[in-house]
């Protein structure tokens, strides 16, 4: 496990746009939260004509997922996920620099009774996250409930780096890289709890499986929750963080164990954590990440989605 600590390189001229972002995010972390809200849904319509890449991409996986939508429920659905992902933006500074008392005081917590079962049976607990906009407060939200290992990529940039890390830290046991999978293993085996959030398409590799994700049949899915969940002992708790409507904060959302999990069948198993996910989704799937290119990755012989 890498130890994060300021260098002195990093007052680098390349690092200068990456301080600048962090500077705002702190100074908008000290407004109202209400304030930041708007400024953040703001931001968010302001992005659409500079993001068409990334619009088409939410569009097209809106489309995929939800068939039945009108072209213009889709395009109202893509402006709303925009608008949440410029809150998502200033959330980050909200998530690394706002005392506990601050982030509790907007909390509440649904089902909290799953986690405490599992606590008492000592089980290794593995937390099936997904990739919503509200990752970043999410972090800080299930650290301050029970604080845990999370999974996590890299940022190139080593600035940015080192303040998602210790962002992320703030409420934390420790971060493990995506790749190291013996460490999360470890966490598991002590008995502790691991987020691990496997909705992201980082391509063919042997860890991955072809499973269906909403209308689509064929989603390139990470299938490492079966194989952490053979661990002695573990379960698997979905959770995820939701905003509330209006100013109203947040609610932090465990569901109930998996049950007759993991199985003999690696693609029921992850057919069944992508159901998982959307329901999570479902509760507010203008909140999820629909800007990454889920589903980049066919089977052999398939046409690009996008």
């Amino acid at each position: 496990m890498d130890i994060y600590k300021l260098k002195s390189s990093f007052i680098h001229p390349r690092y200068w746009l990456a301080w600048i972002g962090i500077l705002i995010l702190f100074l908008s972390s000290l407004l109202p939260y209400s304030t930041i809200l708007n400024i953040g849904k703001y931001l968010g319509r302001l992005a659409i004509p500079f993001a068409k890449k990334r619009f088409h991409t939410a569009r097209r996986n809106i489309e995929l997922c939800f068939p039945e939508l009108t072209p213009e429920q889709v395009d109202q659905k893509v402006k709303t996920n925009f608008e949440n992902t410029g809150i998502a933006l200033l959330e980050m500074g909200m998530a690394w620099f706002w005392p506990s008392w601050r982030v509790r005081g907007l909390l509440t917590v649904r089902g909290i009774e799953h986690l405490k079962q599992a606590t008492r049976q000592g089980n290794g607990i593995i937390f099936l996250g997904a990739h919503f906009l509200t990752l970043e407060m999410g972090a800080r939200a299930l650290g301050l409930i029970h604080p845990s290992y999370a999974v996590y990529r890299k940022n190139s940039n080593e600035v940015l780096d080192y303040w998602f890390y210790w962002g992320r830290m703030r409420e934390h046991k420790a971060m493990l890289d995506r790749k190291d999978f013996k460490a999360m293993l470890r966490v598991l085996k002590t008995g502790q709890a691991l987020w691990y959030a496997p909705d992201h398409d980082y391509g063919r590799h042997k860890s991955s499986i072809f499973a269906p994700f909403f209308d689509v049949e064929n989603a390139n899915t990470v299938s490492g929750t079966s194989t952490l969940a053979r661990v002695k002992n573990s379960v698997v708790i979905p959770v995820f963080l939701k905003r509330l409507p209006g100013s109203e904060g947040y609610e932090l959302i465990f569901y109930e164990a998996l049950s007759d999990f993991p199985s003999q069948d690696l693609k029921a198993d992850t057919t069944y954590t992508n159901q998982q996910i959307e329901r999570m989704v479902s509760e507010c799937d203008d909140q999820y990440m629909w800007l990454h290119r889920r589903f980049k990755t066919r089977p052999e012989g398939e046409p690009s989605v996008y």
